[in-house]
């Protein structure tokens, strides 16, 4: 072999590539980068999987779970109730709304407080979970564009011929 062989043998034989292994000491290969995003994002998965949603509930956690339900529909239905009684029984409704008015105000803002943090953490968390899905919503929304181009792209340029000659001949 000749001088070129020899170099070239130095450089890409014995099964390696000098010039690959090289470049990989200072850039990142896309491939193996693409592969430890990807399992950095399964084991993030994972992790919130196992915390929030875990394989089998207990008892008490589905107790609570059942608890924390109750309180909007029970003011909700103790609210209705309030108003039928009042009118089915207005004076036994006068005499329930004169022991309310007995209630000092330093106790009215302390149950103001804790059913406003009570709904406002509701809300927060439907909050987020309204623009977590409209960001997902929006990350589709290239795919339904590049659909609608190729839909309309099916479309004939120049009209349906055979319709274009009826149309001529029904005047």
């Amino acid at each position: 072999m000749g001088i070129i062989g020899n170099l070239l043998n130095l450089i890409f034989g014995g099964g390696r590539n000098v010039v690959v292994e090289t470049a990989g000491a200072f850039l990142e290969n896309a491939e193996a980068g693409a592969e430890r995003g990807k399992n950095v994002q399964l084991a993030a998965m994972a992790a919130h999987s196992a915390e929030f949603y875990p394989a089998q509930r207990g008892w008490f956690d589905r107790a609570m779970d059942g608890v924390n339900r109750l309180p909007r529909p029970m003011m909700a239905l103790g609210c209705l109730g309030l108003v039928i009684s009042a009118m089915v029984n207005p004076v036994w409704f006068a005499e329930r709304m004169a022991g309310i008015a007995l209630v000092p105000e330093p106790l009215w803002w302390l149950l103001g407080g804790i059913v406003s943090f009570y709904f406002g953490a509701r809300h927060q968390v439907k909050g987020q979970e309204f623009q977590r899905s409209i960001a997902h919503t929006m990350g589709q929304v290239p795919t339904v564009v590049e659909n609608l181009h190729r839909l309309q792209s099916l479309r004939p340029r120049e009209g349906n011929p055979a319709l274009l000659d009826w149309r001529k001949t029904r005047g």
